[in-house]
């Protein structure tokens, strides 16, 4: 008898490293296609959300087309820089590059967990890059935004920050006075 459910429980014991171990084994894929991804699409970056990324929208080859993938929020990861995937041209093959995380803080000025050559906002002041005379300061200049609430004095509606908006405001750019 127990030799019996010796055997059993050793067939079984075969029977689980015999479906757990393709599970286990990695795979890794290279996807090479010969025909280049089409022009990103434009997409409006929405404004930061505290803990998270955002990966940009990209092209993935699905079947046998590609397939845009707009972009999204993921989780941050504190001390780990995100990469987004990418195409890359080799030898007039484009290679898929998943994105992914890479350990290290060196190339991402204010932590949000992009890249500085990705972030829209390298200094995280609120101010898009294009935008800002200093995109490397973390503070925005006094001219710039004149009641520091982080929005360019162009873009803001209430640039003094009375709670007036510009347009009803006969000084706009004098705070507390109408």
């Amino acid at each position: 008898m127990a030799r019996n459910t010796l055997a059993a429980a050793s067939i079984a014991l075969l029977a689980l490293c015999a479906v757990s171990a393709p599970v286990q084994a990695g795979t890794t894929a290279t996807l090479v296609i010969q025909t280049a991804p089409p022009p990103p699409r434009y997409e409006v970056l929405p404004p930061a959300r505290p803990g998270k990324v955002w990966v940009p929208g990209h092209w993935e080859w699905r079947g046998d087309q590609y397939v845009w993938v707009n972009g999204y929020w993921i989780k941050s990861r504190p001390g780990y820089v995100y990469s987004p995937p990418v195409w890359v041209e080799i030898n007039g093959q484009w290679h898929w590059r998943q994105g992914g995380w890479n350990h290290g803080r060196g190339h991402d000025m204010d932590h949000d967990g992009v890249p500085n050559r990705y972030d829209r906002d390298r200094d995280g002041d609120g101010i898009p890059n294009q935008y800002d005379r200093h995109p490397n300061s973390g503070k925005p200049h006094p001219r710039h935004d004149r009641d520091h609430d982080g929005v360019p004095n162009r873009y803001d509606r209430d640039r003094d920050g009375d709670g007036v908006r510009n347009r009803h405001d006969r000084r706009p750019d004098n705070p507390h006075r109408n």
